[in-house]
C-alpha cells in the first residue's frame, strides 16, 4: 500500500508544473520547520556545528529555508524521474564551469564528478549525460520496493547512465569506466560503511568520509570536478567547479580533508540548498557521542 501511494504521489507530482512543484515543496518545508519535527531538529544540530558564529535567529532562517528547499527537492522528482527528458532538460536555463568538465574529459583519464547533496542532484545525474561528454556511470542503490527501485532506475539511466552496484563489483565497473576515459558521478557526502571510510574535517567537525573516491582516483589518475544543479528562478543552473588542489595528495589523510573543502566550498555558495537535514555526524570517533 505504501509502494503504491509513493508512486500515486510522483505520478501527481508530475502533473504539476514546475513553479507549483516547488511552492507545493515550499509549503511542506515550512509546516515541517513549525511542528519542529527530527528533520527540523536535525538541521538545527547541524548548523550550529558547522556555522558555530551564525547567530540564533539567523541559523533558524537558514534552518527554515533548508527544509523548504529539500521538500522542494523531493516535490521536483515527479518532473526529473517521470517528464520526458527533453523537457526537464529544457529547465536548464544556465550552465557554468561546463568547459572545465569537457577539458577533463578530454584527457581521457576519466573524470570524477564530485555531486553533493546539494541543489537538485537527481537533474545533474540526468544531465550529465547529455553535455557532450558522453555518458556517465553513477552508483545506485535500489530501494526495497521493487516497484519504486524500478521506476528510479529507469528514470536515472534513460539518457544512458548506467547505473553501477555498491558493492565490490560495482567498484570494479566504475573502475573499467574511468580507465575508459568515461565520467563517474558519486555523492561524497553519506556517512560510509565502517571499512569505507576514515574522519576528516568537514566545517571543522570530524565526519566519516568515504575513501572510494580518493581511492579511485588513485588507481587511474581521474581528473576530479565538483558539480550541482542549483535551483534558480525559472529553472536550474548547472555549475562545475575545481576541487581543493590536495584532493589528488597520495596522502590518503589529506586527500580526504581536501574533498570535504571542496563539498564545503559549494555548500558556502547558497547554504540554504544543502541537505542539512542527513546525520551527517552520525559516526563519532570511538568515545565521543553522536550529536543528534
Amino acid at each position: 500500500m505504501k509502494e503504491a501511494a509513493l508512486i500515486l504521489f510522483l505520478r501527481f507530482l508530475a502533473l504539476l508544473p514546475l513553479s507549483a512543484a516547488r511552492a507545493s515543496g515550499a509549503v511542506l518545508g515550512g509546516l515541517c520547520w513549525s511542528l519542529q519535527t527530527r528533520m527540523a531538529r536535525t538541521t538545527l544540530t547541524n548548523l550550529a556545528l558547522c556555522f558555530p558564529g551564525l547567530n540564533a535567529p539567523d541559523r533558524r532562517k537558514l534552518a527554515q529555508a533548508s527544509l523548504q528547499q529539500t521538500f522542494q527537492t523531493i516535490t521536483e522528482a515527479g518532473a526529473v524521474w517521470l517528464w520526458p527528458a527533453a523537457r526537464i532538460l529544457s529547465l536548464v536555463t544556465e550552465v557554468e564551469g561546463l568547459g572545465l568538465l569537457q577539458s577533463a574529459k578530454a584527457e581521457n583519464k576519466g573524470v570524477l564528478l564530485v555531486a553533493p547533496h546539494m541543489g537538485n542532484w537527481e537533474l545533474l545525474g540526468l544531465y550529465l549525460n547529455v553535455c557532450g561528454c558522453g555518458p556517465s556511470s553513477q552508483l545506485y542503490q535500489a530501494p526495497d520496493s521493487p516497484a519504486l527501485a524500478k521506476l528510479i532506475f529507469t528514470a536515472r539511466s534513460r539518457m544512458g547512465a548506467k547505473m553501477v552496484a555498491t558493492d565490490n563489483k560495482g567498484v570494479g565497473e566504475l573502475l573499467k569506466s574511468l580507465r575508459a576515459g568515461e565520467i563517474v558521478g558519486i555523492l561524497p557526502d553519506q556517512v560510509p560503511l565502517a571499512s569505507g571510510g576514515e574522519f576528516a574535517p568537514f566545517f571543522g567537525k570530524p565526519a566519516f568520509t568515504m575513501t572510494l573516491l580518493n581511492r579511485l582516483q588513485q588507481k587511474t589518475g581521474a581528473r576530479v570536478v565538483v558539480g550541482y544543479a542549483k535551483r534558480v528562478e525559472h529553472g536550474f543552473r548547472m555549475i562545475f567547479r575545481e576541487p581543493a588542489a590536495e584532493i589528488y595528495a597520495s596522502d590518503l589523510t589529506t586527500a580526504l580533508a581536501a574533498l570535504n573543502r571542496s563539498v564545503e566550498s559549494v555548500v558556502l555558495e547558497d547554504p540554504a540548498q544543502y541537505q542539512w537535514e542527513y546525520k551527517r555526524f552520525k559516526r563519532q570517533p570511538q568515545g565521543v557521542q553522536p550529536p543528534y
